[in-house]
């Protein structure tokens, strides 16, 4: 027998091994915590999304029921054809899934903010609190541009070009693709300065970089315009004009706030 067989082997005395069960137990309990709180953040999740698509569908339901209220307002008095049964299924379905969708997002972003509330920090919670009025209002008023502005002068300016050399006739369905394209993304393009202040909000974003790269913005800007209507020069030029206006605007709404949160630190150090 080698007396020296339990040399190399580590003695663990009860201390020890009360502090490795101790460390255990917390380990432990820290998992279990954490498993809860996911838990109980997908519940939350759960039934946030329950209640949008309730109210989506209590929206979808009154537009669809009175579709002949709304079918003026969407075609305007211009002439559509049906290419059969179906399409005319698929036209009250978009304009009901649109219209319903624009009606239920006051209460969409209302729920967003229930749930996202409580893992924001301080500043994100703040901004998005003041700000989510103006962010839905913006939203309005690029999809009533949309609606007044460029969805009209864009139509008649291709059913011109089109009446040159061909009978033109438009079908219900590409006519309501047409009038969501022209509507639905200037809504969003118009959160702009909304993006603009939240990024000087959280320090990433400032007025002088804006400034800076204003051409590179500009481009970008155009781009996505392009991209974002219909391709006709007609609908990307009345686009562009808002696009630049609203950044020059971002520019202004984010200097003053640079200068509010200075003013703010200012007041907030003592005077010697």
């Amino acid at each position: 027998m080698d007396p020296y067989e339990h040399h190399n082997k580590k003695i663990i005395s009860p201390l020890d091994k009360k502090i490795v069960v101790e460390v255990e137990d917390v380990k432990t309990h820290v998992t279990a915590s954490d498993e809860s709180s996911l838990v109980e953040h997908l519940t939350d999740l759960r039934k946030q999304i329950i209640k949008s698509v309730a109210v989506f569908l209590f929206f979808f339901l009154v537009v669809l029921s009175t579709i002949n209220l709304w079918f003026p307002y969407i075609t305007r008095g211009n002439e559509l054809v049906v290419l059969g049964p179906l399409e005319v299924v698929k036209f009250y379905m978009s304009i009901s899934s649109a219209l319903s969708l624009g009606f239920s997002l006051p209460f969409i972003f209302h729920f967003i903010w229930q749930f996202v509330k409580p893992g924001l920090t301080h500043i994100e919670s703040r901004f998005i609190g003041l700000y989510s009025p103006l962010m839905l209002a913006l939203f309005i008023v690029g999809i009533s541009f949309g609606y007044f502005v460029v969805n009209p002068l864009s139509y008649q300016f291709l059913i011109n070009i089109g009446e040159v050399n061909f009978n033109v006739m438009v079908s219900a369905s590409e006519y309501i693709h047409f009038l969501l394209m022209t509507t639905v993304p200037l809504g969003i393009l118009f959160e702009l300065p909304i993006i603009a202040m939240f990024l000087s909000a959280i320090g990433i974003l400032t007025s002088e970089k804006m400034k800076k790269v204003r051409k590179w913005s500009y481009v970008i800007l155009a781009v996505v315009s392009t991209l974002m209507t219909p391709p006709d020069f007609v609908s990307d030029f009345l686009v562009l004009i808002p696009m630049i206006l609203l950044y020059e605007i971002s520019i202004v709404v984010v200097k003053q706030l640079e200068h509010k949160q200075i003013v703010n630190k200012n007041l907030s150090i003592p005077s010697e």
